[in-house]
């Protein structure tokens, strides 16, 4: 897999093997505040032992693990190296700076939170904070793609979602549905032995560009509710859902499915299903969320004003619909 520099606006992105061993030179040197988790802290060593300081980041939300840290990252740098929720919380903080701060990441999942603006604020940000995405941003296969398969096929299938839904939105571009076509034969394509990890990390790269260009809809709005209120992981969530929630995409936009298939090697929902299985989690009743959770997710779903990034918006009733083929 070829390795690059990309320029993209106020950002740059470094992608390919053996960049994580550069990583502290294109992050700007050492003194940097550090946000991490103790996986990954062992797997880039030298990252940590440049910081000027660290923060492990446990589980939680988003926006209040950012807010916690409000007021105690002394640097004018906040790396985050780790998945999708440590990096949003480094974009949370450097947005609730007011430009003082900027957010970079090394991603060690293919969550392609480290490609987008798209994240939550921080509790007791400044009213009206925009987000922001990081401006720096290296990627190392060996890192990125370095999850377990189970969790690997499952981080997949969200990178899958982003691809499939972003063109649908009114935001879609030429530009966006090209990369998502390919983040799909990519991310798809990577599990028909085993897995190419380097495939995966460029496809989840791609694909986290597509859903930064165009915003997310019905599949994550209903993946994050999940993740929200029924407490199960993102990962799980979007391998679980996506083999439901891509069938009303196909009745909403039936040429772009067609295309969507054609990139996947088969019908999409189906070859979702098939990466679903991968991951050890097939249901949501498997995980333990219960009927009563389903009608308060559907509830909480049906009012996200980015079910209108779907259209025709989805209604509570199609919404438990799914929850309930998913169950």
């Amino acid at each position: 897999m070829t390795s690059f520099t990309w320029q993209d606006g106020e950002r740059t992105i470094r992608f390919g093997r053996g960049m994580a061993a550069e990583a502290v030179g294109v992050l700007g040197g050492p003194g940097y505040a550090l946000l991490t988790t103790p996986r990954a802290m062992q797997a880039v060593p030298h990252v940590v032992e440049a910081a000027g300081s660290v923060h492990e980041i446990a589980p939680g939300r988003v926006d209040e693990l950012a807010g916690a840290l409000l007021g105690t990252i002394g640097h004018d740098r906040i790396v985050a190296l780790g998945g999708g929720r440590v990096i949003d919380v480094a974009k949370a903080l450097a947005a609730a700076s007011g430009g003082t701060a900027r957010a970079m990441a090394i991603p060690t999942t293919l969550s392609g939170a480290e490609m987008t603006r798209v994240h939550r604020q921080a509790v007791g940000a400044p009213e009206g904070t925009s987000g922001v995405r990081p401006a720096v941003v290296v990627n190392d296969p060996a890192l990125s793609a370095s999850q377990p398969e189970p969790e690997l096929a499952a981080s997949a299938l969200n990178a899958l979602g982003h691809a499939a839904e972003g063109p649908c939105t009114p935001r879609a571009n030429p530009v966006a549905t090209l990369a998502a076509l390919e983040a799909a034969r990519l991310l798809t394509g990577a599990f028909r032995r085993a897995p190419d990890r380097d495939a995966l990390a460029l496809g989840a790269l791609l694909a986290g560009y597509t859903i930064d260009s165009t915003i997310y809809g019905l599949h994550h709005v209903l993946s994050q509710t999940l993740v929200r209120l029924a407490g199960i992981g993102h990962g799980p969530a979007n391998a679980i859902m996506l083999p439901h929630t891509l069938g009303a995409l196909a009745w909403r936009f039936s040429e772009w499915y067609e295309r969507l298939g054609a990139a996947t090697g088969g019908d999409p929902a189906e070859v979702a299903g098939r990466l679903c299985s991968l991951t050890g989690a097939t249901t949501l009743v498997g995980l333990g969320v219960g009927n009563d959770t389903l009608d308060a997710c559907a509830d909480a779903a049906a009012e996200r004003p980015e079910l209108d990034l779907t259209p025709p918006r989805a209604d509570r009733a199609e919404i438990r619909t799914l929850y309930d083929h998913a169950h």
